[in-house]
């Protein structure tokens, strides 16, 4: 019987890996897809994006719920939270979802394999071996088998950085271990405040928890705008979050009841903090240990894969895609979107190479966030003369009637064409109305021509309307 040698084989089913699967089967490439976790989906999917939004939702109609006599819902009295049931309906998303994946892989007639896969080398006569291991990467535990393909994407993801001499259990947590706990909290502490740290700590602020967010930088949401960042902080505050920037973290030990972190504050003096918990989310790191890249040309940046515009490596026929890029941000959606221009390039189809400064930025918050292009900083630092405008959600009809006032929008623009450089939402469902600046950034549209395209009354989208508008000084409803 003839061996089988696959166009395309992915090394991990997270979001950059599946969806180069499913696009490549649809160009009609033969497609393999090796995933060493029992379940498809990876990070995202069974222990981050999905999971943790499951949980913001819920800490949404939370708290609407205290507030339930003001939208005139009577008879409910003092609502008790049902943790269990909470973390059953988390479950039973995930679990909907990995089996969507498993039906699209039968759909796609896509060969699913489980084990750890490594590179061999370098292609012979075009042909990649990959190594598929049953366990633990090196074929220890019950021998390996060869898998042949033309093409190879990694797309291995990323894992949660830990501080030294850490180590993840009941009081010290990742993303991962906080998922899975048995109730909330009564105290936790955050440290990091990137999307992971805020989002988490917005969750448990509003299940009651008492939190303490310590940021090394010099203000929280680093990555966004600095208006951004200081409206988060504001608001946190406001909802009763302990938020210091600037803090270094010396020490976290373990006391009779819960952890104790020692940390030095913004103005050099040391402090120390008591809770039930400890989140360490510092950031990700790439997972490029032990695939087998020092037996390939491929070149590494502080653990991160080089590539180029159709994310190819210095090997020829692999490629590598989504979080253990250099220089992709680590997000879910620009690995999807990196794997499907992978593919096309594979079936020699039209593709677009991605562009970091078109990627939005989300992170769900209550208030939300959700960014794209460049802060007011970074363009004034690039030479731009920059114009701006703001409209904050106090104005938003569609606002007062969700009962969620606090943000803004703002537009960074050019101030001779009127191109859209950036543009930063903070206030509610941020994350689903960015992608409409996404499109106008795309579609290279200028102030001047947003100020013109008709929006749906009353809606949050008009928030958009109204800050073109302003970056002219003529938004209607401020």
């Amino acid at each position: 019987m003839a061996e089988t040698i696959y166009d395309v084989a992915v090394i991990g089913a997270g979001p950059a890996g599946y969806t180069a699967a499913i696009r490549g089967a649809e160009y009609g490439l033969k497609v393999a897809l090796i995933e060493k976790d029992d379940k498809l989906g990876g990070t995202c999917l069974n222990v981050g994006c999905i999971p943790t939004k499951a949980l913001l939702f819920n800490a949404e109609i939370w708290d609407h719920l205290k507030h339930a006599a003001e939208y005139g819902i009577d008879g409910i009295g003092m609502p008790a939270l049902n943790w269990g049931a909470v973390m059953k309906r988390k479950t039973a998303i995930v679990t909907r979802h990995i089996k969507g994946l498993e039906f699209l892989m039968r759909k796609h007639k896509i060969a699913t394999m489980k084990g750890y896969a490594r590179l061999t080398g370098p292609a012979n006569d075009g042909v990649h071996t990959i190594d598929i291991s049953a366990e633990g990467g090196d074929g220890a535990a019950g021998g390996s088998s060869p898998l042949k393909a033309k093409n190879i994407l990694l797309a291995t993801g990323s894992v949660a950085k830990m501080l030294p001499g850490l180590e993840p259990d009941g009081r010290i947590l990742t993303n991962i271990e906080i998922l899975s706990m048995e109730e909330p909290p009564k105290s936790l502490i955050v440290i990091g405040a990137g999307a992971v740290g805020v989002e988490f700590a917005s969750i448990f602020r509003s299940f009651g928890s008492e939190v303490t967010i310590l940021e090394f930088l010099p203000r929280i949401v680093p990555v966004e705008d600095e208006e951004i960042s200081k409206e988060l902080t504001r608001t946190f505050k406001k909802r009763g979050i302990d938020v210091n920037t600037g803090a270094r973290v010396e020490k976290v030990e373990k006391t009779a009841t819960g952890v104790k972190v020692s940390y030095t504050d913004s103005n050099g003096k040391p402090q120390a903090k008591e809770a039930d918990k400890v989140l360490v989310a510092v950031g990700r790191a790439p997972n490029t240990q032990n695939i087998g890249i020092e037996k390939s040309k491929i070149e590494l940046d502080r653990g991160f894969v080089k590539v180029d515009e159709a994310m190819q490596t210095a090997e020829p026929g692999i490629f590598a895609i989504g979080d253990i890029v250099a220089g992709l941000p680590q997000l879910a959606h620009s690995g999807s979107m990196s794997g499907m221009v992978a593919v096309a390039k594979i079936a020699g189809r039209y593709y677009r190479p991605v562009r970091s400064d078109r990627i939005p930025g989300a992170t769900y918050t209550e208030p939300q966030i959700g960014s794209v292009g460049l802060t007011e900083a970074q363009a004034k630092e690039k030479g731009h003369e920059v114009k701006v405008g703001k409209f904050p959600f106090a104005g938003n009809s569609k606002a007062t009637i969700v009962d969620s006032h606090d943000g803004f929008v703002k537009i960074v623009s050019d101030a001779k064409y009127g191109e859209i450089l950036g543009v930063h939402i903070i206030g509610p469902q941020a994350t689903e109305i960015i992608s409409e600046a996404v499109v106008a950034m795309d579609a290279e549209a200028t102030v001047d021509e947003l100020m013109f395209t008709v929006h749906a009354h009353p809606t949050l989208a008009e928030s958009l309307l109204d800050a073109y508008g302003a970056v002219e000084g003529m938004a209607i409803n401020a």
